[in-house]
């Protein structure tokens, strides 16, 4: 007994030790989309504090493609040292395992949630030539022109056509997919008119929102916005438990210490309700979080049930 003990003191000794000096390097911090939009909000935000927090430097490198599998796989065969951290995402952990054929890994085997940032709220606006000014008309309107109407999306499997389904079946209406090569090329089209419908996240809707150029009718998220106090919620608009957002969290490789993930999950949590992230949040009215490593697993698993079950029922294929 005092000898298995002993062994175990000896393998855990150097895992101990390596969390204390943590980090010893420069920390890459990788995000799977292209530079713009939330993910960058978020992600140069955390970085900036941790910096400050860790005395290291912590580095965004950008790595877009193959709807993030490119940024988790290079991340998955880093090593695990906490020195490779990736920018956790509703589509790269909760859509793509059920929406791809050939998934290069398994995400929850992968990857150790380390702690979840932000949750960004989703806008379903239309432009002003659709004859509907609330929710519940547009939600008649479509269920009397079945098919008439046209959503964009950034993409097959994106974050947008996931909550268009998502809302299409609980609803019960038909609309149009037209998927885009972004959320840039997607709004254009919006705002020219030639599609009619869509759910984006707040930093690419607000604006043209803002400006009266699209109409929003609801809030994909759990409370309303405070920056559009008078949009409802789906959820509230007579249809309870819908929640759809875009989230932000971050994950480790697979076997990086679990000391080094608790000291990161802190530091991680400190950084998400600093006064610049809270200040940067704040423009989009997008909730930051912060939270341990466990409360962040939990969460995950709830958005696969929820997102695995659209993607089933939609048959979505990723691109």
């Amino acid at each position: 007994m005092l000898r298995r003990a002993l062994t175990l003191a000896l393998i855990l000794a150097p895992l101990a030790a390596a969390a204390q000096d943590w980090p010893t390097k420069p920390i890459r911090f990788v995000v799977p989309f292209a530079p713009g939009g939330s993910s960058d909000v978020v992600s140069r935000s955390v970085a900036q504090e941790l910096t400050k927090q860790l005395g290291q430097s912590v580095f965004v490198e950008n790595k877009p493609g193959g709807a993030g599998t490119i940024a988790m796989s290079d991340v998955a065969n880093s090593t695990p040292d906490g020195h490779t951290i990736i920018l956790g995402h509703v589509g790269v952990l909760a859509v793509n395992p059920y929406a791809m054929k050939k998934h290069p890994y398994d995400v929850n085997k992968a990857f150790i949630p380390v702690a979840l940032l932000a949750r960004v709220p989703n806008i379903l606006a239309v432009h002003p030539d659709v004859p509907a000014k609330t929710f519940k008309e547009f939600v008649d309107y479509a269920k009397k022109n079945p098919g008439k109407l046209n959503y964009g999306s950034a993409g097959n499997g994106s974050a947008g056509h996931l909550s268009m389904e998502y809302l299409k079946s609980v609803a019960g209406i038909f609309v149009v997919h037209i998927p885009y090569r972004g959320t840039g090329p997607q709004m254009q089209d919006m705002l020219a008119g030639r599609t009619e419908v869509a759910m984006v996240g707040a930093p690419g809707m607000l604006p043209h929102v803002r400006t009266n150029k699209l109409r929003a009718l609801a809030i994909g998220s759990t409370e309303r916005m405070k920056t559009l106090p008078d949009v409802p919620t789906v959820a509230e608009s007579g249809y309870p438990g819908f929640e759809t957002s875009q989230w932000y969290g971050i994950n480790a490789p697979a076997k990086t210490p679990k000391e080094i993930i608790q000291r990161l999950a802190a530091e991680a949590a400190k950084a998400a309700k600093s006064p610049l992230m809270l200040e940067r949040l704040a423009v989009d009215d997008a909730e930051p979080v912060g939270s341990t490593p466990e409360a962040y697993a939990a969460f995950i698993k709830k958005e696969q049930a929820r997102w695995s079950k659209v993607v089933r029922t939609a048959n979505i294929k990723a691109d």
